[in-house]
């Protein structure tokens, strides 16, 4: 059964492209948890977007689906919560896959909401 609705990040809200990920990583604001590393910037639509990165060092191909999946949900349910039209990269360290589902949770709170984030222009 597939998500519908507001249950699935539309791909407006997500960065697709290597250039998005590329732009955003030279120019973006860093920020830098125990277990990720977020980027943000300010861009040029209407919505906030999102970005995951998780490489081969974090683990195998289910432990970096798993925590792609966990960021995606956050990020879904905490939509609202974040500044509009910014970009955000999340980029899973290696620690990152020991991390239960709350955990990643309280982790991504501390670094995405709005008290943190910082955007240049």
């Amino acid at each position: 059964m597939t998500p519908t609705g507001s249950a699935r990040v539309p791909k407006t809200a997500r960065l697709r492209k290597r250039p998005q990920f590329l732009k955003l990583s030279r120019t973006g604001n860093k920020f830098q948890s125990a277990h990720f590393v977020v980027i943000s910037r300010t861009n040029d639509v209407i919505e906030s977007r999102l970005g995951i990165t998780v490489s081969g060092k974090v683990g195998n191909s289910v432990v970096r689906n798993r925590i792609k999946r966990r960021v995606r949900e956050f990020f879904r349910r905490h939509r609202a919560d974040l500044p509009k039209a910014t970009d955000f990269l999340i980029i899973a360290r290696s620690g990152a896959a020991s991390l239960a589902g709350e955990l990643i949770t309280s982790e991504l709170e501390r670094a995405l909401l709005p008290r943190r984030i910082q955007c240049p222009s």
